[in-house]
């Protein structure tokens, strides 16, 4: 083998030669070694028969194309007709026969076989070493994309089903609710309907009535004599003074109607009770402008629960002033925290329940309110007070300047020194000792 270190035109026109093949043809496209040992159409027996083809090597076809070798040569495009076949290593380069001997004419020029593993295995190791896992990850990401992307299309179809389904079930009970609203409103035009017919029967009667007594008094008055007025003047009177006074108007067309939600409660006896003592409160009825109704007729209900004893309830009663206002009343038993539910058309009216609060009886005083007992009893030893006072002697009840007396006015009978207060409980009263002092204790 000849070294392409340093290579002269004629070195280069002795790769050509051969002593045992004639001189190599200028390749060409339509004329090549390939085309001429593997041309489909030569025979085999042809090709051995000529001198120049004997010793060629015939591979077919579909082999060559199996094995990746049946390609076409790459031509320079500086020469017509010279393939390149050695590769310039200073300038990374295919270059032909020419080139090598004229334009890289210093450079080291090998054959391309020579350098063909060498760059190739490059090629390889960046594919496989770098752009390989690269593909991979990129068609994972592709695929994960596009799973992504199948995924959202499927929740899109979903949620527009879903839409769809809300639209058409909602359209359902619009309707429904229109065709419900349409029939309360028909019967509500028949019902008042019916209201003034019967009105208008009962005023055609009554204008017939006193149309008939009008003409017949005329008439007894312009053309009866005295008599016949004087004698029926008695039934003509009964009967002028009958319809004089009337016939009732009935109907009303209600324009109104009430909400629940604007519908407000007014008094403290909804929020504060005595045991024993009738409370009470008033509920007024709005529509939804907030403006009171001026009928009645509402359907309320009022509920009141104790909220710790379980049973223990209070009956409330409900008046209907036909102006918009229903009047509670109720009487509680027990003392504790009530729960009171107001309700209209079968709906809590806005703040309930309510939260009542019931206090215990209120005591009141079975003594007199004096000075001392001494005084009131006018000097009886036998009379006592509730006070810690006490007098020598044998007196039981207290005196003035004496030991344990209050120094002011008090009640006999818990001691108390306001006027107007509850009595005590007994059991401050069994606090106070004998010696004036009073013990703490629970109430």
């Amino acid at each position: 083998m000849i070294e392409f270190d340093t290579l002269d035109p004629a070195a280069l026109r002795r790769l050509n030669k051969n002593k045992n093949c004639p001189p190599r043809p200028t390749p060409d496209f339509t004329s090549s070694p390939i085309d001429s040992q593997y041309h489909p159409s030569a025979s085999s027996s042809v090709c051995r028969r000529q001198k120049r083809t004997a010793s060629h090597c015939l591979v077919g076809l579909e082999e060559l194309k199996a094995r990746g070798r049946l390609c076409r040569p790459v031509l320079c495009s500086l020469h017509a007709g010279q393939e390149l076949g050695l590769f310039c290593q200073p300038c990374d380069l295919p270059v032909c026969v020419e080139c090598a001997a004229t334009l890289h004419r210093d450079h080291r020029c090998c054959p391309t076989r020579d350098v063909i593993d060498r760059h190739g295995d490059r090629i390889r190791e960046l594919v496989s070493r770098d752009l390989r896992p690269r593909l991979e990850s990129l068609e994972e990401s592709l695929q994960m994309v596009e799973n992504c992307q199948e995924t959202v299309q499927a929740r899109v179809e979903a949620t527009a089903n879903e839409i769809r389904a809300f639209a058409c079930g909602y359209a359902s009970a619009v309707e429904a609710h229109c065709v419900s609203l349409l029939r309360h409103l028909e019967e509500l035009r028949i019902q008042r309907r019916n209201h003034l017919h019967l009105q208008r029967a009962q005023l055609q009667q009554a204008l017939l009535d006193v149309r008939s007594a009008v003409e017949f008094s005329e008439r007894l008055l312009g053309c009866g004599s005295d008599a016949e007025i004087l004698s029926a003047k008695g039934v003509t009177l009964r009967r002028l003074s009958s319809l004089v006074e009337g016939f009732p108007v009935v109907g009303v067309i209600n324009t109104k109607t009430v909400d629940v939600s604007s519908c407000t409660v007014e008094g403290t006896g909804l929020w504060q009770g005595r045991e024993g003592e009738q409370g009470g409160f008033t509920l007024v009825c709005r529509d939804s402008a907030g403006e009171q109704m001026a009928r009645g007729g509402e359907h309320v209900v009022v509920s009141i629960v104790h909220k710790e004893r379980k049973g223990c309830s209070v009956e409330a009663s409900v008046t209907d002033h036909k102006d918009g206002t229903y009047r509670v009343l109720f009487t509680p038993e027990q003392a504790g925290a009530y729960s009171v539910w107001v309700c209209v058309k079968a709906q809590h009216v806005k703040g309930s329940p309510f939260l009542l609060n019931v206090k215990r009886r209120f005591r009141q005083h079975s003594g007199t309110f004096h000075c001392c007992s001494f005084c009131s009893s006018g000097g009886a030893k036998e009379a006592r007070c509730g006070c810690p006072g006490s007098m020598p002697g044998g007196f039981k009840g207290c005196g003035h300047g004496h030991k344990g007396h209050p120094g002011k006015p008090h009640w006999s009978c818990c001691g108390s020194t306001v006027e107007k207060s509850e009595c005590l409980p007994q059991c401050v009263l069994d606090a106070v000792s004998p010696g004036g002092h009073l013990q703490t204790v629970e109430l």
